[in-house]
């Protein structure tokens, strides 16, 4: 197999002494890994840690419980308080609904008047662990440091003997509704018998091992794939491996599985079932009962039958398993069948907790068209198609496409040049600081390869093989101690990842070939989203500061096959206002243009014309963010 560099004539001498060097842009030329320490050294509390201090200092000068409360289910701000709560043990649920009023079952409870004068019949604890949930101490319960890991001790809450009558009945309705639950979960698999309960572990663990990280949670157990205390098959642990959950069921009889491993998988078949594994990404951080589903599958449910015409998908007459797995099914029919085609869905992350939420956006308004316009009018002006719209630059385009196989400007060919003018023209006109596009390098190497049914080997092509153009405005450099060469090496890593993720995403269009199935890949994202906090968990997005983001993924069609994840547009800001709804919507059409030519170029290809990528390395990112900022420097500074 031949890389991209040997296919345009470089010799494997030159391509290994490359290699030697290092490839980031503050860097060129230098041998790779020989400096004698890092040139920045992440601070190990930054993101989520510091985060949750903060969070709970501020709690613990609230004026009182409540407001604590309110302060810690937002994590200060950060996320909305329904995930927080829909979080907590049952024991922990009660007490909270008891003390303060405050329950995601039944909204808008009025608080219960407390008397904090009185003598307390019991001195309980308010607590927040370094997971970022909240804990409380309840009667029967020791001190919460000896079972927790908290960010920072306690708030003391004294109890009412009146709070603990109340508390009592409402923490035993609810063990009542767990318990029928977890009947209910169990009767259900065991009705399937071993070979389809198999089946059925067997999709769930797929899902798990081809989404993005999460975090559940029964009760006091933590199920996750992500980092530390890996108990499900992703990064970490491996099919088969003694410690992975779903591979230790495998065979086993169903009176032996625990009650927390039946509701778990019962809850993730039925989110799978509704809307493929994507779903098990929004009950990150929290509970996962049959309830809790109930309320994210009706949620969805009011949400795709806001979509006129077709039939409307019924409520679940009750939260039982038969009920919900008939939701679930219809609601995946009503997606795939009327939504899709006649709707634009999208996901809201939630950094801090990596939670997502599945939305309908609303119609396409006067802010989206503002950015399309000023963005139409940059590409009208700076390539050779025209149009006040998205719409008709790419009719533009399609009549004369000829041209991106052609050298323009300072590009080897007008499709280097149209994306990159596109993600620069966007950097601009949705204030990003930050804007990246991505894709493959060879389409002419990606159709011969599907002529010829080698799949094996497009699972073994290098990151390098794809291409990441990253654009960053000159005025982000004040993020990185006002240093151009600190600014081009954050955009070449940003780039280089990005390079990862296409390498990460193509495997999973293609068929399941053995090959295919080993190699390491996510199904690849169908539908875009915006992010809140993002600078929390991942090193990456740590280190480059990104903090509020757009990622629009798009399709690109190659020799009639539709390859989901190609390439996408992702828009960032490292502080200041968050993305919206309307920013999302004008991102989506521009990356849907980038994705046309894409496909135009694929089709220019198939009639015989040879393009390949070639711009958009680490030399190149460092002489585009250079330029950036002697052109900016040189422009006259305006006077406010």
């Amino acid at each position: 197999m031949t890389s991209f560099a040997e296919r345009n004539g470089t010799s494997r001498r030159a391509i290994n002494a490359k290699k030697r060097q290092s490839r980031r842009p503050s860097r060129i030329g230098a041998v790779a890994g020989a400096t004698p320490k890092p040139d920045r050294v992440k601070d190990e509390d930054a993101g989520f840690p510091t985060l949750l201090k903060r969070a709970w200092e501020r709690a613990v000068d609230a004026p009182d419980l409540r407001g604590a409360v309110e302060i810690l289910l937002t994590l200060d701000g950060h996320v909305p308080a329904d995930v927080q709560l829909r979080a907590l043990r049952t024991a922990d649920e009660a007490a909270l609904k008891v003390l303060c009023g405050i329950s995601w079952r039944e909204q808008d409870l009025p608080a219960p008047a407390r008397d904090e004068r009185a003598r307390p019949a019991f001195l309980g604890e308010l607590g927040l662990t370094t997971t970022g949930r909240i804990v409380v101490r309840v009667p029967s319960q020791g001190p919460l440091a000896d079972e927790e890991t908290l960010v920072d001790g306690v708030i003391d809450v004294p109890w009412s003997a009146q709070d603990l009558l109340d508390y009592e009945s409402e923490v035993d309705r609810a063990a009542t509704r767990y318990a029928d639950q977890v009947v209910d979960c169990r009767q259900w698999l065991a009705a399937l018998g071993t070979q389809a309960r198999d089946e059925l572990l067997e999709t769930v663990r797929e899902s798990a091992l081809r989404t993005a990280p999460f975090v559940l949670h029964q009760e006091g157990k933590l199920y996750t794939n992500f980092r530390e205390g890996n108990n499900l098959i992703g990064k970490t642990l491996w099919a088969g491996h003694p410690g992975e959950t779903f591979s230790s069921l495998l065979g086993v009889p169903m009176e032996d599985w625990s009650d927390h491993d039946a509701m778990l998988v019962v809850c993730l078949t039925l989110l799978v079932r509704s809307a493929g594994a994507g779903r098990i990404e929004e009950a990150n951080g929290t509970q996962l009962t049959l309830d809790h589903l109930a309320y994210m599958l009706e949620r969805t449910r009011l949400n795709y039958n806001a979509v006129p015409g077709g039939e409307p998908v019924p409520a679940a007459p009750a939260h039982r398993v038969e009920a919900l797995n008939a939701l679930a099914v219809a609601l995946r029919e009503r997606r795939m069948g009327h939504v899709l085609p006649n709707a634009q869905l999208y996901r809201e992350i939630h950094g801090a907790l990596m939670h997502k939420i599945e939305r309908l956006a609303g119609p396409y308004g006067e802010a989206s068209q503002r950015r399309e316009a000023e963005l139409a009018a940059r590409l009208s002006d700076r390539l050779p198609v025209s149009g006040a719209t998205f719409a008709e630059l790419g009719e533009s385009l399609t009549a004369a496409p000829e041209w991106l196989a052609r050298p323009y400007g300072e590009f080897g060919t007008g499709l280097e040049a149209l994306v990159y003018e596109t993600v620069a023209g966007a950097a601009e006109v949705f204030e990003a600081d930050f804007a990246m596009s991505r894709g493959m390098r060879s389409i002419p190497e990606l159709m011969r390869a599907l002529r010829e049914q080698a799949y094996t080997e497009i699972t073994k092509w290098d990151i390098t093989d794809f291409f990441c153009c990253v654009v960053p405005a000159p005025a982000a450099k004040r993020y990185f101690e006002d240093s151009v060469l600190q600014l081009a090496d954050t955009a070449w890593a940003m780039s280089s990842r990005m390079q990862y993720n296409s390498w990460h995403f193509i495997a999973g269009n293609l068929p399941k070939v053995p090959a295919v199935v080993e190699r390491d890949h996510f199904i690849p994202p169908t539908i875009p989203d915006v992010a809140f906090y993002s600078d929390q968990h991942h090193h990456g997005h740590v280190a480059a500061k990104v903090r509020f983001s757009i990622r629009s993924p798009q399709s690109v069609e190659v020799m009639g096959q539709k390859f989901n994840g190609f390439m996408d547009l992702r828009l960032l800001r490292c502080e200041g206002a968050p993305f919206d709804e309307s920013d999302l919507l004008a991102a989506h059409r521009t990356s849907g243009f980038i994705a046309g030519a894409m496909s135009a170029a694929a089709a220019l290809v198939a009639g015989g014309e040879d393009i390949e990528v070639t711009a958009f390395d680490s030399e190149w990112h460092l002489k585009s963010v250079q330029a950036a900022a002697a052109a900016s420097a040189k422009q006259p500074q305006q006077v406010p």
